[in-house]
């Protein structure tokens, strides 16, 4: 099994651990500030954000259940980040706008990095969007831009599922960037009407 670093092009060392994702304390500490600054101002600057609970039920940043539809409820990134209720962050998606996420489970591999191949499909006919690894760890959502109005789950033969929302939901958040994606939202359209066809 040929692992490579999650920083640079380089295989990892024979003695890494199973779980460590990069080469050296060096490529660690690059790929932390990578992180850090990987999402788009697009979803940034919005006052789209809660925190989450462990069961992914959304929390206001004081610890308060939140709502994917009541904007009272959400907050700035700033204060979502700074917060310490639950376990992480979410995005809502609302109906003010395009943007949109679609939500592929169970294609990719987290020890190695590998996307199964429908996924790596989606992927590429997403073109240079954001894209992040899914809470799950074998997850991934990709964002961007779309007219979706009404939420999909398309159930694939092999079990697995692609969801496709745009409003009246809301996005668990773990800013860890999928390959070398840029922190742009791309237009989704083509890929969304491929999808739901």
């Amino acid at each position: 099994m040929n692992r490579t670093c999650a920083m640079c092009p380089e295989p990892m060392p024979i003695t890494a651990r199973s779980h460590a994702r990069t080469c050296s304390p060096r490529c660690r500490k690059a790929l932390s500030r990578a992180n850090k600054t990987s999402l788009p101002l697009e979803l940034t600057t919005r006052d789209r954000w809660v925190r989450r609970s462990a069961t992914k039920v959304p929390l206001t940043t004081g610890a308060m259940p939140a709502s994917s539809t009541d904007p009272r409820t959400w907050g700035s990134y700033k204060d979502a980040v700074a917060s310490s209720a639950g376990v992480g962050t979410g995005f809502v998606l609302s109906g003010v706008d395009d943007i949109v996420c679609i939500d592929l489970d169970h294609c990719l591999n987290p020890l190695t990095g590998r996307l199964e191949p429908w996924a790596a499909a989606v992927v590429r006919d997403a073109g240079a969007t954001y894209v992040e690894v899914s809470p799950s760890g074998d997850g991934l959502h990709i964002w961007g831009r779309a007219d979706v109005r009404q939420g999909r789950r398309i159930r694939r033969p092999d079990g697995t599922a692609v969801e496709i929302y745009g409003t009246g939901r809301y996005i668990a958040m773990t800013g860890r960037r999928h390959g070398s994606c840029p922190s742009i939202l791309a237009d989704l359209s083509a890929v969304v009407t491929k999808l739901t066809a």
